[in-house]
């Protein structure tokens, strides 16, 4: 049995992984934005289920929901960072508040989290991180161009931190999903005020192909998704990246590919500006 601190479980991945795990027996620390979010499954599963409100835009509030999840629990042997949303429209669509919660969300929340989980993760001797990223965090799409740089963010940012903290036995996973049926295009995703400039662009295809179509044609199943965390959790094998959905393999392939062959094209000019020796 493993204990379990997830972020954002009123829906999507964060619910779909709080359902598996309760299901199979592990306990789950689980934080939610609004009150009684989860009061279904406090009501079947009772002490095995701890539940607390956390706005993770509030760093105070982050520290002392960690904290308290540590002392009443004793152990955390996987922190989940879900908690996050998207956020639609050209880079000037957008205004400087959405911005600026964009960031507060996705990537200092998810910092934050993850620093006041790590003073008790060393003081136990290890334990599992898994940030939730996406496809997004690897390849970039019109009309995304925020949400984008807040995945792409926490990317360089676990990368660096598997690095400092490995002498620990902390690993950190990158989840990579594809575009999976969570309501991320519905509920979970905030917009700007569209610009007519943009009507006959890249951004305006997107976005009526985004009024037209919904989650259900998305082809990522999140349970799926969420059992290959878990498995991942389980695995004495870790990963830095954990890619989830056929649309994501073929995506990042292509554009890991890209990136390649245009540095090769380059190597000739990069080599040419170090001193003589």
């Amino acid at each position: 049995m493993k204990t379990w601190f997830i972020t954002g479980t009123s829906s999507g991945f964060g619910r779909s992984l709080t359902e598996l795990l309760l299901e199979r027996g592990d306990r789950v620390a689980a934080t939610v934005r609004k009150e009684n979010a989860l009061h279904d499954l406090k009501d079947r599963y009772g002490d095995q289920l701890w539940v607390a409100t956390l706005d993770v835009t509030d760093t105070p509030a982050i520290k002392t929901v960690v904290n308290q999840a540590f002392e009443e629990l004793g152990q955390i042997d996987v922190v989940v960072n879900n908690a996050g949303y998207g956020l639609f429209g050209a880079a000037e669509e957008v205004s400087d508040e959405q911005i600026i919660h964009q960031f507060n969300t996705n990537v200092i929340g998810s910092i934050q989290v993850i620093r006041a989980a790590l003073p008790h993760l060393r003081a136990q001797g290890g334990g599992r991180i898994f940030q939730l990223s996406s496809m997004g965090g690897q390849v970039a799409f019109p009309a995304l161009s925020i949400y984008h740089a807040t995945k792409w963010a926490m990317e360089g940012f676990i990368e660096s931190l598997v690095q400092e903290v490995a002498s620990f036995n902390i690993q950190a996973t990158l989840v990579e999903p594809g575009s999976a049926r969570t309501n991320f295009g519905g509920s979970s995703m905030m917009a700007g005020l569209p610009m007519s400039e943009y009507e006959n662009t890249p951004v305006g295809y997107i976005r009526q192909m985004s009024q037209e179509a919904g989650d259900n044609q998305f082809p990522g199943d999140p349970v799926k998704m969420a059992h290959a965390i878990i498995n991942a959790a389980d695995s004495e094998e870790t990963s830095l990246r954990l890619t989830l959905g056929s649309d994501a393999y073929e995506l990042v392939s292509k554009s890991l590919a890209s990136r390649l062959a245009a540095l090769e094209e380059q190597k000739e000019v990069a080599l040419s500006t170090d001193f003589e020796n």
